[in-house]
């Protein structure tokens, strides 16, 4: 049995601990029903903070009791250090567990992070030399703070073996079912992720960040909203549309010229670029809960070919549109699944 050890702090994120402590826990259920009662238990899940007991969160719930972190269990396979704000900073300027994990990473199989964790594994100085993510909002701090780091901005994970690292909040959901995945196998974790009701991401090869996201976030920092933030969002609902510069230059009422200056100084990207992300992200999303022909998924999306949306995907997914299907589509998961309940019998 595997020990899983998630360290809270005050004013932590409660969904840093709990997302994970779900994806560790139902494994050990999964893992019954899909090879009998009698099957060994992968995980023991413990909680641990730097004084023990009850640790309050962000959002005012307390999390506990919690172990002291001198009587945590001797062998940990898993060490799980989460995060959220202010307490990240608390906890590095106090100096505690920054000084335990620097202890602990050397005897630990796997040191992890959630979210603003990753700043208290850099500060240990366990990351340096090696890639690393944490929440969007953050990464330019990580990279500041800690320049010896190669922050990865827009990975929901990185798996820098021993060291795994995950980006906001519920990216440790994914990070921790990527873990169970490389313990007990797909169809563990691909059950735990249809009970949970998420898409199961394996490790490598892609980036589950939405671009599209990011960009509106970033324009609604540089208080951009207005023309722009709306013009964003209307891009994102309406992939198939006449998204060419010419048209969504008169739908901001601006010049081809003007339009095109303030779109990449607000967003940071080409209309073009921007659009076809739009576009691969409404695919990707019908690839994954669809089976509808790739053809009409190219049009829908507003590719208008398969060519069109396979030279998109390649860039974009580092695959074509039926190798992302068979990997990730729900239809492809019933089918795992059907699979393993026929075998099962």
């Amino acid at each position: 049995m595997r020990t899983i050890a998630i360290i809270a702090f005050p004013q932590c994120q409660s969904l840093d601990c709990l997302g994970p402590t779900e994806v560790f826990t139902k494994a050990n259920y999964h893992v019954r029903q899909l090879h009998g009662p009698d099957a060994p238990q992968p995980y023991r899940v413990v909680h641990g903070s730097v004084a023990g007991g009850f640790v309050p969160t962000s959002c005012g719930l307390s999390l506990g009791p919690t172990l002291p972190l001198a009587d945590l269990p001797e062998l940990i396979d898993t060490l799980l250090i989460v995060g959220g704000n202010p307490g990240v900073e608390m906890a590095i300027a106090e100096g505690v567990l920054p000084a335990w994990v620097k202890a602990q990473a050397g005897r630990v199989r796997r040191l992890a992070s959630a979210c603003t964790g990753a700043f208290i594994l850099a500060e240990s100085g366990v990351l340096a030399g090696r890639r690393a993510t944490t929440h969007w909002h953050s990464c330019q701090e990580l990279a500041a703070r800690y320049p010896a780091i190669t922050v990865a901005p827009d990975a929901i994970y990185v798996d820098a073996d021993p060291f795994y690292t995950s980006a906001g909040i519920t990216a440790a959901i994914d990070l921790s079912l990527a873990l169970v995945e490389a313990d007990l196998g797909q169809p563990v974790a691909l059950a735990i992720a249809r009970e949970l009701v998420l898409y199961l991401r394996r490790p490598g090869g892609q980036s589950q960040f939405s671009a599209v996201l990011a960009t509106q976030a970033q324009a609604a920092e540089k208080r951009a909203e207005g023309k722009f933030g709306d013009l964003l969002t209307w891009i994102s609902a309406h992939p198939a549309e006449d998204l060419r510069v010419p048209a969504l230059a008169a739908r901001v009422g601006m010049t081809e010229r003007s339009f095109l200056r303030h779109f990449t100084a607000r967003t940071g990207q080409t209309p073009a670029r921007f659009v076809e992300t739009a576009r691969l992200d409404r695919a990707r999303l019908l690839l994954e809960s669809t089976d509808h022909p790739v053809a009409e998924i190219a049009v829908a999306a507003g590719f208008g070919s398969i060519d069109a949306l396979t030279r998109a995907a390649k860039r974009g997914l580092g695959l074509t549109p039926e190798v992302y299907r068979a990997r990730f589509g729900a239809v492809a998961t019933r089918r795992t699944s059907a699979s393993l309940g026929a075998a099962a019998e």
